[in-house]
């Protein structure tokens, strides 16, 4: 490696990481106290300051065409709401590292979805899915986010993006 690209490594800031008791809270309230995401199963694999992850697995319950054993419309659309609101949670999380986890944890209480837009892509056929979610723009009152839903093989099926209040 040479000099310069040494150099430009040292001006990155380091990437931080949440407790791992905080994201364990997070998964907590995604996974558990939200009954709704239990139905989805909607299960948390990745919780970074700049990006969540998430995957669910099919099951008759989601099923939105019978013939076709397609994952209905309207699961990829609340699994992308829920998953870009959980990134809008560690980006307020991040924001606020010098703070307890449990102090951040309570800053989420007026979250909530102003705007979805779901743009569906390919059918949504297949055993696993994964969701990816980040925040483009954190503001005082409003999030903006950018959403991914994917097949098993990684080609993207949905793409999504939203607004959330947050303050």
């Amino acid at each position: 490696m040479n000099a310069k690209a040494k150099n430009d490594d040292k001006s990155h800031a380091p990437v931080r990481e949440f407790e791992p008791e905080f994201v364990l809270a997070l998964k907590k309230i995604f996974e558990e106290m939200i009954v709704f995401n239990q139905v989805l199963g909607l299960r948390i694999t990745q919780v970074l300051p700049e990006q969540v992850r998430g995957q669910i697995t099919m099951k008759p319950e989601l099923v939105g065409h019978f013939s076709y054993n397609r994952l209905h419309g309207g699961v990829i659309s609340a699994s992308l709401d829920a998953l870009g609101g959980l990134a809008v949670m560690a980006a307020i999380g991040a924001r606020h590292m010098d703070e307890p986890p449990a102090q951040r944890l309570h800053r989420f209480a007026k979250l909530g979805t102003i705007d979805l837009r779901i743009d569906y892509l390919r059918p949504g056929i297949g055993e696993q899915f994964e969701l990816r979610a980040e925040v483009m723009r954190l503001g005082s009152r409003v999030a903006s986010t950018r959403m991914e839903f994917l097949g098993a093989d990684g080609k993207l099926l949905s793409a999504g993006s939203a607004a959330y209040i947050v303050s």
